[in-house]
C-alpha cells in the first residue's frame, strides 16, 4: 500500500501574524504546501491528509482541491481543542490547539497506511520525501519509525528564535533522544538555546527534527493514551502543548518500538516570522531557476 502524508495546518502562527499555512511564496503563488505535495506524488505518496482547524477548512479545500483531483487522494481531519480529550473532562478553555502530536491524533481515523508527517509551512525537498516514502514503503516492521535529520545550523532563522527537536543518535542510526528546544538562535558565530534564563551552546551539526516523522499505524493507540493523560494534567495550563518528541521518546524509553534517523543533505527553509518571507521567495524561485520544479508545479 502507498503510505498517506498527514500535513500539520491547523496552527495559528502567532509569531508570523497571519495564517502561513495558506500563504503565496513561490513565482505562481504557490504556497510552500503545493511544493510539498508536489514532491510527495512524485516520491509515490498514494494519499494525502490536511489536518486543519475547522475555520480555515474551507479556504484550504478551495485551494488545494482543484489542484490533486485526478493526482492523488485526498482528505482532510479536523484539530479541535476537544478532540481526543476524555469526555469526563468537561469542555476546554483554550485558543490555541494542543500541538503537533494532538494534531497527528486527529488524523487517526483518516489513516489507514504506514505514513509521514510534516509541517505545512516548512519546505524539505524532493530527497525527503523520497527517502521516507522508501522507508514506509518497504520496512514492514511495525514497531519501526523513522524521521529526517537537519544540521541545526541549516535550519536557523536571521529574524529571531526558532524551535527544534534535538536529537541524540545511536550507533545504530535509531534515536536515542528528541527534546523540543522552543528558543534557538545564533549569536557571535555559535548556537545557543535558552531555557529558564540560561543559555547551553549547540554544536552545528547536531541533528535536528523539522517535523519530517515516519510512522507505523501503532502509534495511533499509544498517542491517544499519552494525550489523555496529558490533557488531565494540562487541563488548566491553555498554552501547554503535546509534541511529537513526546510520542517518539516515550516509544524509544519504554522499548514499544524504534527511530531509524535519515540525514538528508538538502537544504530546509521555512517561515517563523514575517521577515522570512523574502528569503523563501528567493529561494524558489532559485530553485525553479535551476530546473530542480518546472514553471509552474500544476
Amino acid at each position: 500500500m502507498k503510505p498517506t502524508l498527514l500535513i500539520l495546518a491547523a496552527g495559528i502562527g502567532s509569531r508570523y501574524g497571519g495564517i502561513k499555512q495558506l500563504d503565496q511564496f513561490g513565482p505562481n503563488g504557490e504556497t510552500i504546501i503545493d511544493y510539498s505535495l508536489y514532491d510527495a506524488i512524485r516520491a509515490g505518496f498514494g494519499k494525502v491528509v490536511f489536518i486543519v482547524r475547522q475555520e480555515i477548512k474551507d479556504s484550504a479545500e478551495q485551494i488545494f482541491a482543484p489542484k490533486l483531483k485526478g493526482k492523488i487522494e485526498y482528505d482532510f481531519a479536523i484539530q479541535g481543542v476537544q478532540s481526543y480529550v476524555p469526555q469526563d473532562l468537561g469542555s476546554v478553555e483554550r485558543v490555541k490547539p494542543w500541538g503537533t502530536g494532538h494534531a497527528t491524533l486527529c488524523a487517526w481515523e483518516q489513516t489507514d497506511t504506514p505514513f509521514a508527517v510534516i509541517n505545512a509551512d516548512d519546505f524539505y525537498g524532493y530527497d525527503a520525501f523520497s527517502t521516507m516514502a522508501e522507508f514506509l514503503t518497504s520496512d514492514t516492521n511495525d514497531k519501526q519509525h523513522a524521521m529526517i535529520g537537519y544540521e541545526l545550523k541549516r535550519t536557523l532563522s536571521e529574524n529571531g528564535t526558532v524551535s527544534r527537536g534535538i536529537c541524540v543518535e545511536r550507533a545504530d542510526h535509531n534515536l536515542e533522544s528528541v527534546v523540543e528546544r522552543t528558543k534557538i538562535f545564533e549569536e557571535g558565530g555559535k548556537i545557543y538555546f535558552e531555557e529558564n534564563e540560561e543559555r547551553t551552546e549547540l554544536a552545528p551539526e547536531t541533528p535536528v527534527s523539522m517535523n519530517f516523522w515516519g510512522f507505523k499505524p501503532s502509534m495511533f493507540p499509544i498517542t491517544r493514551d499519552l494525550f489523555e493523560e496529558y490533557a488531565r494534567v494540562n487541563l488548566h495550563t491553555p498554552k501547554a502543548e503535546f509534541y511529537i518528541p513526546t510520542v517518539m521518546t516515550y516509544i524509544i524509553k519504554r522499548g514499544l518500538g524504534d527511530c531509524r534517523v535519515f540525514r538528508v543533505s538538502s537544504d530546509w527553509f521555512g517561515v517563523t516570522y514575517p521577515e522570512d518571507k523574502p528569503t523563501v521567495q528567493a529561494s524558489l524561485l532559485a530553485l525553479h531557476a535551476n530546473g530542480e520544479y518546472p514553471d509552474t508545479l500544476w
